[in-house]
């Protein structure tokens, strides 16, 4: 893993939480995404070389509104950059970690995503990344 790629937070309504981030950031969000797949609607913005990822349910099954109804808005989950993702979702199932995943999936801000259960991890859901681009 090379580095912490963002942030992401659940929110309840993504238009208050950016107006309220951009405040507290000094910062605009520089990009909103659907990603069908997750069911959500995303919004970024940059605080030096840091993430952080909004995330809004757009549906009452997606994962961010079942993690709304149960603990409330909050940080949802910790993402790292990765060089190549099936060599280390590989190298995560050898050490025992839990994929919620078989395969990367498209996620937001141009990346394959997968998850590892939190269950593994001290109750911390976390996301790996790989640029697109990077294939």
């Amino acid at each position: 893993m090379k580095k912490i790629e963002h942030i992401g937070i659940a929110v309840n309504d993504l238009k208050t939480a950016s107006n309220t981030y951009e405040k507290l950031l000094n910062s605009l969000v520089y990009k909103v995404e659907e990603v069908l797949t997750e069911g959500v609607t995303t919004a970024f913005l940059q605080n030096g070389p840091n993430k952080i990822e909004l995330l809004e349910a757009t549906s009452a099954d997606s994962p961010i509104a079942k993690f709304i109804a149960k603990r409330g808005e909050g940080i949802h989950h910790i993402a790292f950059e990765v060089d190549d993702i099936k060599a280390e979702m590989e190298r995560l199932k050898k050490e025992g970690f839990i994929m919620l995943n078989d395969e990367p999936k498209l996620g937001a801000d141009n990346k394959l995503v997968c998850f590892v259960h939190p269950k593994g991890v001290n109750g911390v859901l976390i996301e790996l990344c790989q640029e697109i681009g990077s294939l």
